[in-house]
């Protein structure tokens, strides 16, 4: 029996990101149909489509586009935390810990643990190395069973508290004008934001937080009233995306440094904003537009 071959949309739909970030990654990675023929349809056989799982899984993990797609070439089999996190480093300990804990709903050991490695470690470091391991182990499960969505709800709520009481602590800001952090459109996911505020508290750089579902009126209304330095803009699915989002806000002096991060985005190599794929790049491109 010959294998279902599936095409540019219903490859999109399935791992959650626009039909031309497709065909951005087949012309930059080579990550295209492998039985493509000239003058044909494009249509992706099922290892095509894991080796594109596990690129999406990298770029979400914080892995740079270029270097995930080398990892995601090598692929084979099925996609598993073990696999699109070979040669990342995380805690896996504590991973495991904190993963049998929110199984178990024990709120306080998630807190206390949580709190205590990024008190050592820092946030981004406690970001890359146990929370998204974390969060991508969690994910898997539900995609595995579809059981256990209360897990990663409760698990992200538990997150968003303990990174909004690290950003709120910033008593002295480098920065006279706050940062301006969003997620755009209908966008709902806004974890992310969450650890961006409270990474950015640990350099004292405070922030104006617009969190889930900014509309582009209430953003420029905010960027319009502020003169923010910077402005984030997160988008996770790839139909918040909209380029109106930079592109149609308020020109100021001096102008903010625009910065987009998120699968959500369909960057080009003429895109006017800068583009990064983690929390660290993040920190860098607004610590040098508040001058630091």
């Amino acid at each position: 029996m010959d294998e279902e071959l599936l095409t540019v949309a219903a490859v999109a739909r399935r791992i959650g990101v626009a039909p031309a970030t497709l065909r951005t990654w087949d012309r930059r990675y080579g990550l295209g149909p492998s039985t493509h023929e000239a003058g044909e349809h494009r249509r992706y056989s099922p290892q095509d489509l894991a080796i594109l799982i596990a690129m999406r899984k990298l770029i979400t993990v914080g892995i740079a586009p270029a270097d995930a797609a080398i990892q995601a070439k090598k692929f084979q089999g099925p996609v598993t935390v073990e696999s699109i996190i070979e040669k990342y480093e995380y805690r896996e300990d504590l991973v495991d810990a904190l993963h049998s804990a929110a199984k178990s709903l024990d709120k306080n050991f998630i807190e206390d643990s949580l709190r205590n490695d990024i008190d050592m470690h820092g946030v981004v470091a406690s970001w890359s190395e146990v929370i998204v391991p974390l969060l991508v182990l969690i994910g898997d499960e539900w995609e595995k069973t579809q059981t256990g969505i209360e897990v990663e709800h409760l698990l992200t709520e538990i997150l968003k508290s303990v990174f909004r009481e690290k950003s709120a602590e910033v008593p002295e800001p480098h920065n006279a004008r706050p940062v301006l952090l969003a997620s755009v459109g209908e966008e709902t996911h806004s974890l992310a934001l969450h650890a961006l505020a409270s990474a950015l508290a640990e350099k004292n750089i405070s922030t104006y937080f617009l969190g889930a579902r900014t509309p582009l009126e209430a953003l420029n209304g905010v960027i319009a009233r502020s003169a923010p330095p910077a402005i984030f803009l997160w988008a996770q699915l790839s139909h918040n995306g909209d380029s109106r989002f930079y592109t149609d806000i308020p020109s100021i002096r001096p102008a903010p440094r625009v910065i987009i991060g998120g699968p959500g985005w369909t960057i080009n190599s003429d895109c006017p904003v800068a583009h990064v794929s983690d929390l660290s790049q993040a920190c860098a491109e607004i610590e040098r537009a508040v001058g630091l």
